[in-house]
């Protein structure tokens, strides 16, 4: 496929162009990586700005950052602290019921093998990708809205649903990149490459992109 040669030149222009660094919360985790925490972080991430994410989670973990701490939490006192994060009551729900699940099936530990994870209600494959990613260093792919959106866009792949972009980035995608592609592609789809109207006009790799699905652009 054509569009697979595009795959360096456009993951190294993209690192370039956002100076990728250890920016989010979740990446300054994996200095010195916490399961537990990581995998907090990334829940209270979904539908939320980063910077929020940030904030809420250094907030939260310097009350409670095991899953004893946040089972006792009052739940009221979990909404209020998460509450900047969006969907509060949902997420506090969420919060409580894996760490019980935690404490009840796995002795307080977060699991290492991806369908353990995805037993328990409330964490997805993206989320179970990025506790195994930069958690447990594993060799996967995080996938989410953007990752998949943008890949499409690509032409790397031409699939339906990001668990269907996950399995096909795995045949084409330099594994170099697994961890990296993740945290650029988040990077380029909520600032460039936008659901709506993407902002091809000011995009780094505009030339290199077929803009496959794109009907209107600025």
């Amino acid at each position: 496929m054509e569009s697979i040669k595009t795959i360096e030149p456009i993951m190294k222009t993209l690192a370039e162009h956002f100076h990728y660094t250890e920016r989010t919360t979740l990446n300054s985790m994996r200095k010195e990586p916490d399961a537990f925490k990581i995998l907090i972080a990334c829940l209270l991430s979904l539908r939320v700005r980063d910077e929020n994410t940030e904030k809420v989670s250094k907030e939260l973990f310097e009350i409670a950052s095991t899953p004893e701490e946040i089972v006792k939490m009052p739940k009221k006192k979990l909404e209020k602290i998460i509450f900047s994060s969006g969907h509060y009551h949902k997420k506090a729900q969420t919060l409580k019921h894996v760490s019980q699940v935690l404490l009840d099936k796995y002795n307080g530990k977060v699991p290492d093998k991806k369908e353990e994870l995805l037993s328990i209600k409330g964490i997805g494959p993206k989320t179970a990708n990025i506790v195994l990613c930069f958690a447990y260093n594993q060799t996967v792919i995080p996938v989410d809205v953007n990752v998949h959106r943008v890949a499409n866009r690509l032409s790397w792949v031409k699939t339906k649903t990001p668990e269907q972009t996950e399995k096909e980035l795995e045949k084409i995608l330099p594994e170099k990149y697994w961890k990296e592609i993740n945290g650029l592609f988040i990077l380029h789809g909520k600032n460039i490459c936008v659901p709506v109207s993407p902002k091809c006009s000011i995009c780094p790799i505009s030339t290199l992109c077929p803009r496959v699905g794109v009907i209107k652009s600025r």
